[in-house]
């Protein structure tokens, strides 16, 4: 699987992301990369997919495969990009605090530490739906790694369409999101437009 190694603050600047979206905190007061020229419509769509692909971690194929998928759907194309990409597990685990960033969410899951519905699920791409439950798996509920994330994401504010039970370490997803309870800065019709040129 091909590997980004640009160091997370970095690519964050290039994007005008901030950190904490990924779950890391802010480490320097440095603002975000200025464009020296005005931006053409291309790059400004260019940039808001490049975005949604670094925050969910997910891959030029994958994240066409996505678009399709979304595009076949009922209803605004954009949105249902923006609800697929919530609904991934990886995703589901560290809006339930599980994990403390997003990659770790993904190794957590890529490792077989959760269950969805009693079942050990080990792909982070795995879309969950409404009643699913989703638990750290009984072997890795001692483990330092969920343990530290838990302390860590204390004061994280879980979002409407799940629900979390921290003395079971389980979760419920109780709905798909809708766009409006998704808080990311991703302009999702501009990635819509891209694709359909």
């Amino acid at each position: 699987m091909a590997i980004n190694r640009t160091p997370v603050l970095k690519r964050c600047r290039q994007l005008g992301l901030d950190p904490v979206v990924l779950g890391y905190s802010k480490k320097s007061n440095r603002q975000p990369q200025r464009r020296r020229r005005s931006e053409s419509e291309y790059g400004m769509q260019l940039r808001e997919k490049q975005k949604a692909k670094f925050v969910y971690g997910v891959l030029e194929k994958q994240f066409h495969t996505y678009f399709e998928k979304a595009k076949a759907m009922p209803g605004v194309t954009g949105e249902n990009l923006m609800t697929i990409l919530e609904s991934r597990l990886d995703n589901v685990v560290f809006r339930l605090g599980f994990a403390s960033t997003r990659k770790e969410a993904r190794q957590t899951v890529s490792h077989g530490h959760i269950t969805v519905n009693g079942k050990r699920v080990d792909i982070p791409s795995y879309r969950v739906r409404p009643g699913d439950l989703v638990a750290v798996a009984p072997k890795a509920k001692d483990l330092l790694v969920i343990k530290s994330a838990l302390v860590s994401n204390e004061r994280v504010q879980v979002p409407a369409w799940l629900e979390v039970d921290i003395e079971k370490l389980q979760g419920s997803v109780l709905s798909l999101p809708t766009r409006d309870q998704i808080d990311l800065d991703i302009r999702e019709q501009l990635i819509v437009e891209l694709y359909s040129k």
